[in-house]
Protein backbone atom coordinates (compact mmCIF):
# COMPACT_ATOMS: atom_id res chain seq x y z
CA UNK A 1 0.00 0.00 0.00
CA UNK A 2 2.93 2.49 0.83
CA UNK A 3 4.28 1.53 -2.39
CA UNK A 4 1.09 2.56 -4.39
CA UNK A 5 0.53 5.90 -2.72
CA UNK A 6 4.29 6.57 -3.62
CA UNK A 7 3.91 5.70 -6.97
CA UNK A 8 0.24 7.74 -6.98
CA UNK A 9 1.88 11.00 -5.55
CA UNK A 10 4.74 10.56 -8.23
CA UNK A 11 2.31 9.86 -11.17
CA UNK A 12 0.07 12.96 -9.95
CA UNK A 13 3.24 15.18 -10.53
CA UNK A 14 4.23 13.65 -13.62
CA UNK A 15 0.66 13.91 -14.98
CA UNK A 16 0.03 17.57 -13.87
CA UNK A 17 3.16 18.10 -15.95
CA UNK A 18 1.59 16.39 -18.96
CA UNK A 19 -1.43 17.77 -18.69
CA UNK A 20 -0.17 21.53 -19.15
CA UNK A 21 1.35 20.55 -21.88
CA UNK A 22 -1.95 18.91 -23.61
CA UNK A 23 -4.10 21.70 -23.09
CA UNK A 24 -1.82 23.31 -25.25
CA UNK A 25 -2.47 20.69 -28.22
CA UNK A 26 -6.37 20.85 -27.48
CA UNK A 27 -6.95 24.17 -27.42
CA UNK A 28 -5.34 24.96 -30.68
CA UNK A 29 -6.90 21.77 -32.38
CA UNK A 30 -9.91 23.15 -30.79
CA UNK A 31 -9.84 26.30 -32.89
CA UNK A 32 -7.89 25.27 -36.15
CA UNK A 33 -8.22 21.49 -35.95
CA UNK A 34 -4.32 21.99 -36.42
CA UNK A 35 -1.82 19.55 -34.41
CA UNK A 36 0.74 21.59 -33.84
CA UNK A 37 3.96 20.00 -33.78
CA UNK A 38 5.76 22.90 -32.23
CA UNK A 39 4.38 22.87 -29.19
CA UNK A 40 6.78 20.53 -27.67
CA UNK A 41 9.14 22.96 -28.40
CA UNK A 42 7.70 26.35 -27.20
CA UNK A 43 7.94 23.76 -23.53
CA UNK A 44 11.40 23.44 -23.86
CA UNK A 45 12.07 27.14 -24.49
CA UNK A 46 10.03 27.49 -21.43
CA UNK A 47 12.75 25.40 -18.88
CA UNK A 48 15.87 26.93 -21.15
CA UNK A 49 14.59 30.28 -20.52
CA UNK A 50 13.41 29.80 -16.59
CA UNK A 51 17.59 28.16 -16.22
CA UNK A 52 19.35 31.46 -18.21
CA UNK A 53 16.75 34.18 -15.95
CA UNK A 54 17.45 32.02 -13.16
CA UNK A 55 21.09 31.99 -13.58
CA UNK A 56 21.46 35.76 -14.95
CA UNK A 57 18.85 37.75 -12.73
CA UNK A 58 18.77 35.46 -9.38
CA UNK A 59 15.29 36.59 -8.61
CA UNK A 60 15.18 34.41 -5.68
CA UNK A 61 17.90 36.39 -4.18
CA UNK A 62 16.03 40.10 -4.52
CA UNK A 63 12.91 39.22 -3.74
CA UNK A 64 12.89 35.91 -1.58
CA UNK A 65 12.42 32.24 -3.26
CA UNK A 66 8.20 32.48 -3.36
CA UNK A 67 8.29 35.82 -5.08
CA UNK A 68 11.20 35.64 -6.86
CA UNK A 69 9.54 32.18 -8.55
CA UNK A 70 6.15 33.60 -9.19
CA UNK A 71 7.90 36.53 -11.42
CA UNK A 72 10.55 33.93 -12.86
CA UNK A 73 7.14 32.06 -13.88
CA UNK A 74 5.17 35.11 -15.17
CA UNK A 75 8.58 35.69 -17.03
CA UNK A 76 8.91 33.06 -18.97
CA UNK A 77 5.03 32.27 -19.56
CA UNK A 78 5.43 35.62 -21.22
CA UNK A 79 8.30 35.05 -23.09
CA UNK A 80 7.43 31.91 -24.48
CA UNK A 81 3.78 33.31 -25.39
CA UNK A 82 5.42 35.86 -27.47
CA UNK A 83 7.20 33.27 -29.26
CA UNK A 84 4.26 31.15 -29.58
CA UNK A 85 2.36 34.21 -31.18
CA UNK A 86 5.32 34.98 -33.33
CA UNK A 87 5.14 30.97 -34.68
CA UNK A 88 1.44 31.52 -34.84
CA UNK A 89 1.99 34.63 -37.26
CA UNK A 90 4.35 33.24 -39.22
CA UNK A 91 3.67 29.77 -39.70
CA UNK A 92 0.23 29.09 -39.82
CA UNK A 93 -1.57 32.63 -40.43
CA UNK A 94 -0.50 32.59 -44.02
CA UNK A 95 -1.71 29.48 -44.57
CA UNK A 96 -5.54 29.63 -43.41
CA UNK A 97 -6.53 29.35 -46.86
CA UNK A 98 -4.55 26.20 -47.76
CA UNK A 99 -4.87 23.00 -47.55
CA UNK A 100 -4.66 21.30 -44.05
CA UNK A 101 -1.74 19.25 -44.73
CA UNK A 102 0.13 22.56 -45.84
CA UNK A 103 -0.68 24.10 -42.27
CA UNK A 104 0.91 20.49 -40.53
CA UNK A 105 4.26 20.61 -42.40
CA UNK A 106 4.56 24.39 -41.81
CA UNK A 107 4.15 22.75 -37.78
CA UNK A 108 6.82 20.20 -38.51
CA UNK A 109 9.17 22.84 -39.96
CA UNK A 110 8.29 24.85 -37.34
CA UNK A 111 9.64 22.39 -34.90
CA UNK A 112 12.56 21.29 -36.37
CA UNK A 113 13.67 25.17 -36.92
CA UNK A 114 12.99 26.07 -33.15
CA UNK A 115 14.77 22.80 -31.93
CA UNK A 116 18.06 23.59 -33.83
CA UNK A 117 18.18 26.99 -32.69
CA UNK A 118 17.93 26.39 -29.24
CA UNK A 119 20.73 23.78 -29.73
CA UNK A 120 22.79 26.36 -31.80
CA UNK A 121 22.06 28.83 -28.72
CA UNK A 122 22.92 26.57 -25.82
CA UNK A 123 24.88 23.49 -27.16
CA UNK A 124 23.88 20.06 -27.37
CA UNK A 125 24.79 18.82 -23.98
CA UNK A 126 22.41 18.38 -21.19
CA UNK A 127 22.08 21.64 -19.11
CA UNK A 128 21.83 21.88 -15.31
CA UNK A 129 19.10 23.99 -13.31
CA UNK A 130 20.67 26.08 -9.94
CA UNK A 131 19.92 24.22 -7.21
CA UNK A 132 17.78 26.99 -5.82
CA UNK A 133 14.69 24.96 -3.81
CA UNK A 134 15.25 23.40 -0.44
CA UNK A 135 15.77 19.44 -0.15
CA UNK A 136 12.38 19.44 2.79
CA UNK A 137 10.02 16.63 2.56
CA UNK A 138 6.71 16.44 4.21
CA UNK A 139 4.74 13.66 5.70
CA UNK A 140 1.55 12.94 4.16
CA UNK A 141 -0.12 10.05 4.56
CA UNK A 142 2.52 8.38 6.54
CA UNK A 143 4.71 9.31 3.70
CA UNK A 144 8.23 11.38 3.35
CA UNK A 145 7.16 13.51 0.20
CA UNK A 146 9.44 16.17 -1.46
CA UNK A 147 7.64 19.43 -1.14
CA UNK A 148 8.89 20.12 -4.92
CA UNK A 149 6.68 17.25 -6.12
CA UNK A 150 3.44 18.74 -4.00
CA UNK A 151 4.53 22.06 -5.82
CA UNK A 152 4.17 20.74 -9.11
CA UNK A 153 1.14 19.11 -8.28
CA UNK A 154 -0.66 22.34 -6.80
CA UNK A 155 0.69 25.13 -8.99
CA UNK A 156 -0.24 22.91 -11.95
CA UNK A 157 -3.79 21.96 -10.42
CA UNK A 158 -4.24 25.64 -9.99
CA UNK A 159 -3.25 27.01 -13.20
CA UNK A 160 -5.90 24.64 -15.13
CA UNK A 161 -8.34 25.85 -12.69
CA UNK A 162 -7.87 29.62 -13.47
CA UNK A 163 -7.77 28.26 -17.48
CA UNK A 164 -11.16 26.43 -17.37
CA UNK A 165 -12.57 29.30 -15.05
CA UNK A 166 -11.19 31.86 -17.96
CA UNK A 167 -12.78 29.96 -20.95
CA UNK A 168 -16.02 29.15 -19.15
CA UNK A 169 -16.79 32.37 -17.32
CA UNK A 170 -15.36 35.19 -19.77
CA UNK A 171 -16.01 36.76 -22.83
CA UNK A 172 -13.16 35.98 -24.63
CA UNK A 173 -13.42 32.47 -23.42
CA UNK A 174 -16.93 32.46 -24.86
CA UNK A 175 -15.13 33.82 -28.10
CA UNK A 176 -13.24 30.62 -28.16
CA UNK A 177 -15.67 28.13 -27.39
CA UNK A 178 -17.37 29.82 -30.02
CA UNK A 179 -14.88 29.57 -32.90
CA UNK A 180 -14.44 26.26 -31.67
CA UNK A 181 -17.78 25.34 -32.63
CA UNK A 182 -18.07 26.95 -36.03
CA UNK A 183 -15.97 29.92 -37.57
CA UNK A 184 -17.84 30.88 -40.04
CA UNK A 185 -21.04 31.49 -37.80
CA UNK A 186 -18.55 33.34 -34.76
CA UNK A 187 -17.86 36.03 -37.94
CA UNK A 188 -21.35 36.41 -38.34
CA UNK A 189 -21.92 37.16 -35.00
CA UNK A 190 -19.00 40.06 -34.69
CA UNK A 191 -16.23 37.55 -33.59
CA UNK A 192 -12.74 38.33 -34.43
CA UNK A 193 -11.29 35.24 -35.15
CA UNK A 194 -8.18 35.99 -35.74
CA UNK A 195 -8.04 37.41 -32.66
CA UNK A 196 -9.15 34.56 -30.80
CA UNK A 197 -6.41 32.63 -32.62
CA UNK A 198 -3.83 34.68 -31.29
CA UNK A 199 -5.12 34.55 -27.97
CA UNK A 200 -5.33 31.00 -27.99
CA UNK A 201 -1.36 30.68 -29.31
CA UNK A 202 -1.14 33.09 -26.26
CA UNK A 203 -2.46 30.94 -23.76
CA UNK A 204 -1.10 27.73 -24.61
CA UNK A 205 2.65 27.97 -25.08
CA UNK A 206 2.45 30.32 -21.87
CA UNK A 207 1.23 27.04 -19.89
CA UNK A 208 3.73 25.33 -21.70
CA UNK A 209 6.90 27.00 -20.57
CA UNK A 210 5.36 27.48 -17.23
CA UNK A 211 5.41 22.68 -17.34
CA UNK A 212 8.61 23.62 -18.99
CA UNK A 213 10.32 25.57 -16.34
CA UNK A 214 8.42 23.11 -13.80
CA UNK A 215 10.51 20.28 -15.36
CA UNK A 216 13.58 22.00 -15.18
CA UNK A 217 13.01 22.99 -10.97
CA UNK A 218 11.56 19.43 -10.61
CA UNK A 219 14.23 17.51 -12.34
CA UNK A 220 17.44 19.81 -12.48
CA UNK A 221 18.30 18.58 -16.06
CA UNK A 222 17.10 19.77 -19.43
CA UNK A 223 17.54 18.45 -23.43
CA UNK A 224 16.83 20.46 -26.25
CA UNK A 225 15.22 17.86 -27.37
CA UNK A 226 13.48 16.60 -24.09
CA UNK A 227 10.40 18.44 -26.50
CA UNK A 228 9.51 15.63 -28.49
CA UNK A 229 9.55 12.79 -25.48
CA UNK A 230 7.43 15.09 -23.40
CA UNK A 231 5.17 16.65 -26.42
CA UNK A 232 4.64 13.04 -27.97
CA UNK A 233 2.94 12.31 -24.19
CA UNK A 234 0.87 15.47 -24.06
CA UNK A 235 0.05 14.64 -27.27
CA UNK A 236 -1.24 10.75 -26.34
CA UNK A 237 -2.51 12.95 -22.92
CA UNK A 238 -5.19 15.31 -25.29
CA UNK A 239 -6.36 12.10 -27.34
CA UNK A 240 -7.06 10.00 -24.02
CA UNK A 241 -9.02 12.53 -22.59
CA UNK A 242 -10.56 13.63 -26.03
CA UNK A 243 -8.72 15.90 -28.37
CA UNK A 244 -10.43 19.73 -28.24
CA UNK A 245 -11.89 19.17 -24.76
CA UNK A 246 -9.87 21.30 -22.27
CA UNK A 247 -10.97 19.22 -18.91
CA UNK A 248 -10.32 16.12 -21.56
CA UNK A 249 -6.85 17.30 -21.52
CA UNK A 250 -6.06 17.84 -18.03
CA UNK A 251 -7.83 14.11 -16.80
CA UNK A 252 -6.04 12.30 -19.76
CA UNK A 253 -2.66 14.07 -18.02
CA UNK A 254 -3.46 12.64 -14.74
CA UNK A 255 -4.57 9.20 -15.76
CA UNK A 256 -1.08 9.42 -18.05
CA UNK A 257 0.98 10.09 -15.39
CA UNK A 258 -0.37 7.73 -12.56
CA UNK A 259 -0.39 4.69 -15.35
CA UNK A 260 3.33 5.31 -16.07
CA UNK A 261 4.17 5.18 -12.85
CA UNK A 262 2.49 2.79 -11.72
CA UNK A 263 3.71 0.33 -14.54
CA UNK A 264 6.89 1.49 -13.91
CA UNK A 265 6.87 0.79 -9.98
CA UNK A 266 4.60 -2.37 -10.22
CA UNK A 267 6.19 -4.08 -13.46
CA UNK A 268 9.45 -2.37 -14.78
CA UNK A 269 10.79 1.19 -15.48
CA UNK A 270 11.54 0.06 -18.96
CA UNK A 271 8.32 -0.92 -19.95
CA UNK A 272 6.41 2.30 -18.06
CA UNK A 273 6.07 3.94 -22.09
CA UNK A 274 4.92 1.24 -23.60
CA UNK A 275 2.26 0.37 -20.58
CA UNK A 276 0.98 3.67 -21.48
CA UNK A 277 0.05 3.13 -24.62
CA UNK A 278 -1.35 -0.11 -24.60
CA UNK A 279 -3.47 1.64 -22.03
CA UNK A 280 -4.40 4.45 -24.59
CA UNK A 281 -5.47 1.61 -27.16
CA UNK A 282 -7.79 -0.39 -24.72
CA UNK A 283 -9.50 2.97 -23.56
CA UNK A 284 -9.47 4.19 -27.46
CA UNK A 285 -11.52 0.97 -28.51
CA UNK A 286 -14.01 1.12 -25.75
CA UNK A 287 -14.20 4.97 -26.55
CA UNK A 288 -12.66 6.13 -29.45
CA UNK A 289 -13.44 9.79 -28.79
CA UNK A 290 -11.82 10.02 -25.53
CA UNK A 291 -12.49 9.22 -21.87
CA UNK A 292 -14.63 12.71 -21.87
CA UNK A 293 -15.32 12.82 -25.60
CA UNK A 294 -14.10 14.76 -28.34
CA UNK A 295 -15.16 18.50 -29.12
CA UNK A 296 -15.32 18.89 -32.90
CA UNK A 297 -18.60 20.80 -34.31
CA UNK A 298 -20.34 18.83 -36.71
CA UNK A 299 -20.80 20.12 -39.90
CA UNK A 300 -24.21 19.81 -41.45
Amino acid sequence: MEQFAQQLINGLAVGSIYALIALGYTMVYGVLRLINFAHGDLFTYGAYLGMTLLTSLALQDRFGLAVGLAVLALMVMGLVALIGVILERAAYRPLQSSPRLSAVVSALGGSIFLQNALMLIYGARYQVYPDVLPQATVSLFGLPVPVMRIAVVVVSLAMMAVLYLFVQKTRTGTAIRAAAIDQGAARLMGIDVNRVIQVVFVIGPALGGAAGLLVGLYYGQISFTMGWTYGMKAFTAAILGGIGNIPGAMVGGLVLGVVEALGAGYISIAWKDAIAFVVLILILIVRPSGLLGERVAEKV
